[in-house]
């Protein structure tokens, strides 16, 4: 798989698919086998984010962009879960999963769609492939 960007968006695409399937899982087994699904796609979309940032970023901004990612990864999660909670809250914890995973994949969507050079990436070229 040469289109990085690509595979990072299809990955996260699934996350929200699984998740939002395991919201509407009616028993345990299918809920289980969702969330295998969901942690999956979340490993293949680390893998090529991963890869993908150790072949663009130059080694003058690493230390920089590092500290930004860092900043994602740490309050990113709370956000969600409070955003999660307040739904949950208002409308109830099966809605909160669903909608979670659905706006997980408009969201996807949207960002694959608005950045064409993400999902253009190609790892032999080291940059975005031209037509």
């Amino acid at each position: 798989m040469h289109r990085h960007g690509l595979a990072i968006a299809l990955a996260a695409g699934a996350w929200g698919l699984a998740v939002a399937g395991f919201g509407l899982a009616g028993s345990l087994w299918p809920a289980l086998a969702l969330l295998a699904v969901a942690g999956a796609a979340d490993m293949v979309s680390g893998m090529f984010r991963t890869t993908m940032w150790n072949q663009t970023v130059p080694d003058a901004l690493r230390g920089r962009l590092a500290s930004i990612e860092l900043l994602s990864y740490s309050t990113g999660p709370s956000l969600g879960n409070v955003e999660a909670g307040a739904v949950a809250s208002a409308f109830g914890v099966r809605a909160s999963v669903v909608s979670g995973g659905v706006l997980c994949v408009v969201g996807v969507a949207a960002v694959t769609l608005a950045l064409p050079a993400f999902r253009a990436y190609d790892a032999r070229l080291g940059r975005v492939r031209q037509p």
